[in-house]
Formats: C-alpha cells, structure tokens, sequence
C-alpha cells in the first residue's frame, strides 16, 4: 500500500504529539501530588474574564482543536483513505463495534445509577497517543495497519462529536442556537459564492462560537460546523481548508492539547484512590476501553468481513486487528472530555479521570506487546 504525503504527514504529526502528551501528564501527575500541589491546582483556577483558565482551556482552546478534526476528517473523506470505501469499510465497522460494545459494558455496571450518563466515555479513542505507541514499534509497521488505526480514530472521533451533540446537550436556548446555525448557513452560501478569503469565515466562527456556547448546544461542535464551511476547493495547497489546517496542527499538538492533558489531569491521589476503581463508575470505564474496544472492534470488522462487506489487508491478520482495537482503548483526551460534559459531581469526575488514566495505560502497554509479538520484532 502506497501511503499519500497528506497522510504521512498527519501521522508523522499525531506521532510528535502523542509523545508529549505522554510526558505533560506525567509532569502534570507528580505536580499534583507535590508539595506545590497546591499552588499547581489554583493554576488552573485563575479568573480571566470571569471564567476559570481551566473553562477557557475546555470551552475554547478545544473549539479549535475541534475545528482542526472536522478539518482532517473533510480531507479523508474527499481526498484521503477515508474517500475509498474498500479502504474506509473495515475500519468503519470496527469503528462502530469500538463504540457500541464499550458503552454497552459501561451501562451493565451502571444503568439506573447517578453514573450512567457516563456511557459515552469509552467509546471514544485519543488520535494522537494511540498513534504514538504504534510509532514507537518501528518501521516493521505496516502500512495497511497505520490506515486502519488512523481511520479508526478519526470515525471514533465523529462518533464522540455526534454522541457529545446528541445526548450530553442538557437544555435548549433556542434563539441562540437559531442566531448560531443561522450564521453557519450564511458562511455556507459564503462557500457557495466561492469567497475564498478565510476573514469572513473565522470572524463568522467567532461569533457562532459565542452564540452556541450560550444556546446549551456545547460550544466545541462549532469547530467542526465551521470546518465543513470553510472553503476546500481541489484539496491543494491553495484551499482555504488546507492552509489553515497547516497553520493549526503543530498550535494543536504541541499546545493545545498538551494544555489540556495538564489542566485536566492535575488529580491529587488520596491514600485510597485505588478503592474508587472498585466503584461502578470506574469499573464501566475500565471494562469498556480495556475490554469492550478491542472486543468491539474485533468482532464487527470480523463480522463485517464475513457479509462481505469488508476485506482485510493481505498483509494483516486478526491479530493484528485486536492489537490495533487495544490501541484503540486509549482513550484519553476524548474520554476526559466527555467526562467534564458527562457528570457535575467532583468525586464522579475524579474517579473517572483514574479510571481513563489506568484503562489508557493497560491499554497502550499490551496493545503494544501484542503487536510486537504479531511484527516479530526483538525484546
């Protein structure tokens, strides 16, 4: 399989990324339990403009990292391995498998419990450190397997976006939503006319921003609405689209998300923080990303090549599928994300913050083990 530039790039790029997100959580971690644990937790409390840092970390820096994925999955769709259904298929049905499984094992442990809002955390797969462990297996990687990770978490990725629209919208101001897609419609017959200076769209996305964040729609789906606006043209390197997604990768990977991996992961560990894994909540958590992704995956790819709707690459076999769903449990800054929209109670939070932490690492560890067994490589 011959890999697009555009595609090597974007992974080269998720790879970079994933690793520091590896370190600035751990960073992060031993702050939050220092002796300046309390200093580092006020940090992320500091007031600007009558919202927390941590508020404008979450409602708005993430509206652009938004914007980049709904920027990256046009570009699949349209020029990249997501725009051949032979290739996109088998991804897609692991995809759908990833999703279902996981928050069905979730609401085994906690349907009719304050917790079962919570369902929607497993389901979700964290691009960039997901990515990053497969790098770290070397050149030995194919590249049919690179595809179907990478495919993989940007579906993952559109599900958690329909799920966070769908089911974690608590109440309606209609009249700001209204003003909101109103302004997303005229930036889409703005496309139309082929007005092909990024100005009008990203002052349009501003105030979109401001209209959804107040209509009780969360603020963050603005990002990908204005990415679908933006204008794509051939794809090439004089689109609107691709230049700002040039422009907004490495801010993305080497600042925002970084920033967000420390803001919400400044967890100070009590002595019996090992005690609330046994709690439901993070029972849910742990059983969906550790057991219910891989299963997940693996059963509805294998499922959907039987019907023959998909085929898998010569070169891979199940294996390699279930090590590529293990990867696909680490969950991450998606899973924290929707955690924030999912519960309001500090302790339901913090619980599934450890949770997400310790599904992510037994996740990432034996994905990775799996796979370097499957690839032969020396220990």
């Amino acid at each position: 399989m011959k890999l697009t530039k555009l595609f090597n790039d974007f992974f080269h790029s998720e790879k970079a990324g994933g690793l520091l997100l590896l370190i600035v959580t751990a960073i992060s971690l031993v702050l939050a339990n220092s002796p300046v644990k309390a200093a580092y937790a006020n940090l992320w409390h500091i007031e600007l403009a009558g919202e927390h840092l941590s508020h404008w970390i979450n409602d708005g820096l993430m509206t652009i990292f938004f914007l980049l994925i709904g920027l990256e999955l046009e570009r699949e769709m349209y020029l990249g391995e997501l725009s051949n259904l032979k290739t996109a298929s088998l991804p897609l049905f692991g995809a759908l498998g990833g999703m279902l499984i996981p928050a069905g094992l979730f609401l085994a442990f906690n349907y009719g419990t304050p917790t079962q809002a919570g369902a929607g955390i497993p389901m979700a797969t964290d691009i960039a450190f997901a990515i990053g462990i497969l790098s770290l297996l070397g050149n030995k990687v194919p590249d049919s397997l690179k595809v179907f990770l990478t495919a993989l978490a940007v579906m993952d990725d559109l599900g958690a976006i329909i799920v966070i629209a769908v089911f974690y919208t608590k109440s309606l101001a209609l009249s700001n939503l209204f003003i909101a897609l109103g302004i997303w419609g005229a930036l889409l017959i703005l496309n139309r006319l082929k007005v092909r200076n990024m100005i009008p769209y990203l002052i349009g996305g501003v105030f979109m921003w401001y209209f959804m964040l107040h209509s009780g729609v969360h603020a963050t789906i603005t990002g990908i609405l204005l990415a679908f606006a933006m204008p794509f043209g051939k794809g090439d390197e004089n689109s609107s689209s691709y230049k700002l997604q040039h422009v907004l990768h490495k801010p993305v990977a080497f600042f925002i998300l970084p920033l967000f991996a420390m803001a919400n992961t400044c967890l100070a560990l009590s002595g019996d923080w090992v005690s609330g894994l046994a709690q439901t909540n993070s029972i849910g958590i742990i059983a969906g990303l550790f057991i219910g992704k891989p299963a997940g995956i693996f059963l509805f790819a294998f499922l959907g090549s039987l019907i023959g709707a998909c085929t898998l690459p010569s070169d891979l076999n199940w294996m390699h599928i279930i090590g590529a769903g293990m990867l696909g449990g680490i969950g991450f800054t998606m899973s924290i994300f929707i955690t924030l929209l999912a519960f309001h109670e500090p302790v339901h939070i913090d619980e599934a913050k450890i949770a997400i932490l310790v599904a992510s690492i037994l996740s990432g560890l034996v994905g990775f083990l799996m796979l370097r067994k499957q690839l032969k490589l020396p220990v």
